[in-house]
């Protein structure tokens, strides 16, 4: 039998499991002193005056969004072609998504379909952006259901970086300016990601908090992983002690600083909120991960350079494009294919059956049954192209010539047959 090629395999070694023993020996197994060495060490790694590890990027994007100030009632825009986190975060801060379409060629938020919802779905009011037809969303789970003062009220943007390529903020960061409102990045596929605002001149990296913050996720399938996780970064002071203290309970004291204090102190509780915090264990093992983060960028690339060169031959295939003010980290390796419907379903069956894994292409969170209701099938013609077009190939660091040109001679196979 064939062995089977994962899509992905965690870069794991020796390292990690020291660093990962020696916190097991020293008693302190939650947030505590590794947590905040890796927060530090994340910062600048990014170039973010403020990082605060968290449990996974899904709570990070929670916090971010309280800390931002949104409330119940609130509206966020955002795209429905990304993990059902996105959306989901939304809801669990009390507002409602109202998605706007992806350009075809990134998978990200289109800047021109974002301005054509600023301007046709929401009216302006002062300085607010308000939803004009309410009642056309507040169905269902959406949080706008039942209550009982004035819903709708734009505050935030949340752009996700899909599969490690930056968004056009260039172009988007303009409309949210004039929007008044923040913007929050979905950063999870993207530590390592650079970005440049002014036509290649200069270069930053994601993280530095271009947006009012940003949120990176240490799932398995992510660049780096510690196992889950997450990481705030900010350059806002508010915000970053807004997200610490949500973080643990709503404590006004971390339980380093009680255990560091002269005096036995009782903390108090100001907000309700959860347990999102890291553990150290996590920690440690984020530290040696990240201090491999460059090579681990440098191979994914490599490899995708090869898939592009190979794909570019192949009938109806399309390899991902990067756009000249973008430097992608290639988190997943998403190949599109044009031609007829369910085409690129039964390539990835096809890939399955001889030995390769593989993943459909990014979901439509209006597809699953919490948002169907209120965004029918055709709402966002581009996301569900792109949906039903697309599938993720294995890429990893660590994977072989030989694992590659395997997925290479199936993929070929697969689309002669398709």
């Amino acid at each position: 039998m064939v062995k089977m090629i994962p899509l992905i395999r965690p870069d794991f070694g020796e390292e990690e499991a020291e660093a990962a023993v020696e916190v097991i020996r020293s008693g302190w197994l939650m947030a505590g002193p590794k947590t905040t060495e890796f927060e530090k060490e994340f910062a600048k790694k990014v170039v973010s005056r403020y990082a605060c590890a968290v449990s996974s990027c899904t709570a990070g994007l929670h916090l971010a969004l309280r800390a931002l100030g949104v409330k119940r009632g609130d509206a966020v825009v955002t795209v429905s072609h990304s993990f059902i986190a996105t959306a989901n975060v939304t809801r669990l801060a009390g507002a409602e998504p109202v998605f706007v379409d992806i350009s075809p060629d990134t998978y990200n938020m289109n800047p021109k379909s974002l301005s054509s919802a600023l301007d046709e779905l929401f009216k302006k009011h002062g300085k607010e952006y308000w939803f004009k037809n309410p009642e056309t969303l507040a169905r269902g789970e959406s949080p706008w259901v039942g209550c009982k003062h004035k819903v709708g009220r734009l505050a935030a943007i949340l752009i996700p970086h899909q599969v490690g390529l930056p968004a056009d903020l260039a172009e988007i960061l303009p409309l949210a300016k004039a929007a008044n409102v923040p913007v929050l990045e979905d950063a999870a596929c993207a530590v390592g990601a650079e970005i440049s605002l002014n036509g290649g001149a200069t270069w930053k990296p994601i993280g530095t908090s271009i947006g009012a913050a940003a949120c990176f996720s240490f799932h398995p399938r992510k660049i780096i992983t510690t196992g889950e996780g997450g990481m705030i970064t900010t350059h806002n002071s508010e915000v970053d002690r807004m997200v610490r203290v949500l973080r643990q309970h709503g404590m006004d004291r971390s339980t380093i600083d009680r255990e560091n204090s002269v005096n036995v102190v009782r903390e108090q509780y100001l907000h309700t909120t959860t347990n999102y915090r890291m553990t150290d264990i996590q920690a440690a093992i984020g530290l040696i991960q990240l201090g491999r983060l460059n090579a681990i960028i440098d191979q994914r690339r490599k490899l995708a350079t090869r898939y592009n060169n190979a794909i570019m031959n192949l009938k109806d295939a399309i390899p991902p494009k990067v756009p000249s003010y973008a430097r992608t980290t290639y988190q997943s390796y998403v190949v599109r294919f044009k031609g007829k419907e369910g085409k690129a379903q039964k390539i990835a069956n096809y890939l399955k059956e001889n030995g390769v894994d593989t993943r459909p292409g990014i979901m439509c969170a209006h597809h699953e049954p919490p948002y169907s209701e209120n965004w029918p099938k055709g709402s966002l013609p581009e996301s569900e192209l792109a949906t039903q077009e697309t599938l993720i190939l294995p890429l990893f660091p660590g994977m072989t010539e030989e694992e590659q040109e395997r997925v290479l001679t199936a993929l070929e196979d697969a689309v002669k047959l398709n």
